[in-house]
């Protein structure tokens, strides 16, 4: 089985900013989305891919990506999947050996920053850079598929600085 093993972390200031190695725009939307898993059409740059993912809540969960043509990827989105659509700028950082993901939103979602880091096993040690704070992977509002229901525009100001509403 495949699996998805990353720390979701909400980004405390712009000192990240001059490590972005590279950044591409993503737009992304959900054909499915049940308590057990998501079904998701992503385009980024040139390419797009379908994932399919299980909702379980913390820092793991099977994940199955594939490749699809561009071209049905806007189509599907056009016709299939449910507004709005997801779109970020994810920027690509190197810290102390792993590579983080700042996703930048836009839309519905613009002002909420979070950054990713993969690991290669469950329990794996790694840094984490000054610019990271709060460890927000086990809170289901900061996953892409829940901010198509509460977009963080809706969000309360106790929820914007991390708390629960």
């Amino acid at each position: 089985m495949a699996l998805e093993i990353e720390h979701k972390f909400l980004v405390l200031c712009d000192a990240w900013r001059d490590q972005v190695s590279h950044s591409q725009v993503f737009r992304q939307g959900y054909l499915s989305n049940h308590p057990q898993a998501s079904v998701r059409v992503r385009i980024a740059g040139d390419q797009a891919t379908l994932n399919i993912k299980g909702m379980t809540i913390g820092t793991q969960r099977p994940e199955y990506e594939y490749a699809i043509p561009v071209a049905e990827a806007d189509e599907m989105l056009a016709q299939l999947c449910q507004p709005p659509i997801i779109e970020k700028t994810r920027h690509f950082v190197r810290y102390a050996g792993k590579v983080w993901e700042i996703d930048e939103f836009a839309g519905d979602n613009a002002g909420l920053i979070v950054a990713e880091v993969e690991l290669d096993r469950v329990g794996e040690r790694f840094e984490r850079p000054l610019w990271a704070g709060e460890d927000v992977s086990g809170i289901e509002r900061y996953y892409n598929v829940s901010l198509l229901k509460h977009p963080f525009c809706q969000w309360s100001e106790a929820e914007k600085n991390g708390y629960d509403a």
